[in-house]
């Protein structure tokens, strides 16, 4: 098996691992995120990640923690494959000779190059993704006489395809998507390079245990949010805003508004979850990844 198969293989395995873990952490992250600023001397629909917890499993049962796992699990293996793979050819590039070990600087570049890659897979599954955590939230907003209902994945994609523009519509957050992707998966890999080669004590890290994939994985995740978690909430509230009556017209005036009405907080609604969900969910990823790719040779 070529390398480039490998890192398919292994990057899929990795994808679903983190997937499973950390999926119910993104839905209640996503509704923090989306939900709208309340009107002045109201409380918000959630008071924090635990009453969103509580209200969800309330209102929709264990089965509304993962409700717009479809689309992600359908398009996991794409999306890891992909930044894995790029990855490994990015490597390979860098490589002053077979075999050589890059510095932490070369797996930076590695991880931005992947970053670009993964942006067109995640951009359209993460607006499904963010439509159908967020409507529950929508539904019982001031806005809730535009809000749509949507049956599953496919029924997002379908609508989106016909009455928002076709394809494009897909694509809506594509550069918030990308200004998240890009610095955050260079972040990542660059740290999880840099522990390994701390835990290894030089930059030989092939001895390295489980134990030490885990945590350079779950620190290189919690590495991802610290480093472009703004960015996603505005990625978020551009995806699930509505198409006929936009209350944003893009990245710097999503910026400006949450800013404006909220402050600084309001760029880090939903931050608990994610950091929360980062740890596991990347420890499993990296985890995965590395004990398939060592099993294939």
């Amino acid at each position: 098996m070529g390398d480039v198969a490998k890192d398919l293989t292994s990057g899929t395995i990795g994808g679903v691992a983190q997937l499973i873990v950390g999926h119910p952490f993104d839905t209640i992250k996503v509704k923090l995120q989306s939900q709208p600023a309340p009107l002045p001397g109201q409380p918000p629909k959630y008071a924090g990640a635990m009453d969103a917890v509580k209200q969800t499993l309330a209102a929709e049962g264990p089965r509304g923690l993962y409700k717009g796992m479809g689309a992600p699990l359908a398009t996991v293996a794409a999306f890891n494959a992909v930044l894995f793979t790029v990855r490994g050819q990015m490597e390979a590039l860098l490589r002053s000779e077979p075999g050589a070990t890059l510095t932490v600087g070369q797996q930076v570049i590695c991880g931005a190059g992947a970053g670009v890659a993964v942006s067109f897979l995640a951009c359209p599954t993460e607006l499904i993704k963010c439509r159908l955590q967020a409507q529950s939230v929508l539904a019982g907003s001031a806005s809730a006489g535009v809000a749509v209902k949507y049956g599953g994945p496919m029924d997002v994609a379908r609508h989106v395809l016909r009455s928002e523009g076709g394809v494009r519509g897909l694509f809506k957050g594509m550069v918030p998507t990308l200004a998240r992707e890009v610095p955050g998966n260079a972040v990542v890999f660059g740290v999880y390079e840099a522990l390994k080669q701390y835990m290894a004590g030089g930059p030989d890290t092939s001895k390295l245990g489980r134990g030490s994939f885990i945590v350079a994985g779950g620190l290189g995740g919690a590495a991802f949010w610290l480093t472009v978690y703004p960015t996603d909430v505005i990625k978020s509230v551009i995806q699930v805003d509505d198409y006929k009556n936009p209350k944003y017209t893009g990245s710097i005036n999503a910026f400006r508004r949450i800013f404006a009405s909220e402050g600084v907080k309001g760029l880090y609604k939903g931050f608990g979850p994610a950091m929360a969900r980062s740890i596991p969910a990347n420890a499993a990823c990296f985890l995965a990844y590395e004990v398939t790719r060592s099993s294939l040779g």
